[in-house]
């Protein structure tokens, strides 16, 4: 048997975090086991579904890096399929049309209801229900009447439902269309998908699904629903929270490994560790070390997660995603220094790429105006003349390194019996507008020449207009 697992989203919406946990729990199930992880859009909310939602999935899972190696499958695509499917179970014996209007099923519902009964169909068609030529009809399927439906759970534990509990729900509407429960069984059927991971608010459609598969004569999955995951304030995640989509976290600054590794944590646990690679999350993932009670997310731990990232990741990698950044403030990273080179300087002080690409926007493009407090700190009528004996020494350079210049500031700061933050500050006041840049010598190397010497030299003249 191949492990086959499916990660299954309605095209309603974004990628959202519960969506991307349930991916990944899904995603690292078949990697871990030599299997196969499906792509499955369910798309047959017709009103609902929408192309730009289903990109917005699509771009997630990209940006997560949860490659599919089966999919996208549509189910707007498979509708002959389930309409064979529906007519197969009417064969069997095991569905019926239901001619019941709206307004019947209404007032049964008001009726129970105030006789403090759980709302259901009362099964009035369940004997005699045929297609009558011209009258409006749904298909339900048949639902045993006794008996338990027993889900051994991978995560909550073996789950005991009573066929009693369960009405005969309609598995195609008056037009024909299927709905989701006769959907996802069928898919489920012919996908071969041997483990069901999914959120726990599936819980109630589990025993149906199994009661279909068993009137279809079909294997059953195995299944393992997940808790919920929680805000600060206790209640279901949501938009009120902050940032629930995916994208988001990427236009926030986040690592994508930086989120995967906080999801993951979300519920499972490898002992006391907080960090894993890609690698350690399929080596160790299993689904009886995810725990049954939901999670709370929390922000700052993520934060925490993603500052690590990009402390130790591969600057390269991390460079990758900064050039999407910069772009977005409208700079191409070829007009100046290499971004990899950026990363070593500003990770130290950077929690999220969006705070490394503000603070080095002065490496590519030339500043009209200098920080305000920064400038009257620093900017003295004495500044003007340090600028000028370090635009002389600069420009004398023959070795445009970080040691050389290092050494050049110290040796400016030394004779003219000066403090070092005498000479640096005003120096990086001008070639950076700020008093925060990487060490000062660093800054001039990524910087270069050409740059360092032209904004020296405005800022002497800056200085002496205002003084």
């Amino acid at each position: 048997m191949t492990i086959t697992t499916r990660f299954a989203p309605s095209p309603t919406g974004y990628l959202h975090v519960g969506g991307a946990r349930t991916a990944l729990f899904s995603w690292l199930y078949a990697r871990k086991h030599g299997g196969k992880f499906i792509l499955r859009i369910e798309d047959t909310d017709l009103e609902r579904s929408t192309q730009a939602s289903v990109d917005a999935i699509l771009q997630g899972m990209t940006w997560l890096g949860l490659d599919y190696d089966a999919g996208p499958f549509y189910q707007t695509h498979h509708f002959e399929r389930y309409k064979q499917v529906i007519q197969t179970l009417i064969d069997q014996g095991n569905a019926y049309y239901c001619t019941c209007s709206k307004e019947d099923l209404e007032q049964l519902r008001t009726e129970q209801m105030a006789n403090k009964e759980k709302p259901r169909y009362n099964g009035k068609c369940r004997n005699s229900g045929k297609a009558h030529p011209g009258v409006e009809a749904v298909v339900r399927f048949k639902n045993p009447v006794d008996g338990v439906v027993t889900i051994p759970d991978l995560v909550k534990g073996e789950i005991v439902i009573a066929n009693k509990e369960l009405d005969d729900l309609i598995i195609a509407r008056t037009d024909g269309t299927p709905t989701y429960n006769l959907t996802v069984v069928v898919d489920d059927m012919d996908m071969a998908i041997t483990h069901v991971i999914r959120g726990d608010d599936h819980i109630n459609n589990t025993p149906r699904q199994m009661n279909i598969l068993n009137a279809l004569a079909a294997d059953l999955p195995e299944y393992a629903h997940l808790p919920m995951i929680l805000g600060s304030d206790g209640a279901r995640l949501s938009k009120r929270h902050g940032a629930v989509s995916v994208m988001q976290f990427r236009d926030e600054g986040y690592l994508p490994e930086a989120l995967l590794n906080y999801l993951v944590r979300l519920g499972w646990s490898h002992g006391d560790q907080e960090v894993f690679s890609i690698e350690e999350m399929i080596e160790h993932f299993e689904l009886s070390d995810v725990n049954g009670s939901a999670s709370t997310f929390n922000m700052e731990k993520l934060l925490w997660l993603n500052h690590h990232y990009i402390m130790h990741s591969d600057p390269a990698h991390v460079a990758r995603h900064l050039s999407w950044h910069m772009g977005q403030l409208g700079i191409d990273p070829t007009t100046g220094p290499d971004l990899g080179d950026i990363v070593k300087a500003q990770r130290e002080r950077s929690k999220t790429l969006v705070e490394m690409a503000a603070a080095s926007v002065y490496f590519y493009q030339d500043f009209d105006s200098y920080d305000e407090k920064a400038a009257k700190k620093n900017f003295t009528t004495g500044a003007a003349a340090v600028l000028m004996r370090l635009h002389e020494e600069f420009s004398a350079a023959s070795d445009w390194e970080k040691d050389a210049l290092h050494q050049i500031v110290n040796n400016v700061a030394e004779a003219m019996t000066l403090g070092l933050g005498k000479v640096a500050q005003p120096l990086r006041v001008a070639v950076c507008g700020s008093a925060v840049s990487p060490a000062i010598d660093i800054t001039l190397t990524l910087l270069g020449r050409e740059k360092t010497l032209a904004r020296i030299e405005k800022a002497i003249n800056y200085i002496k207009s205002v003084n």
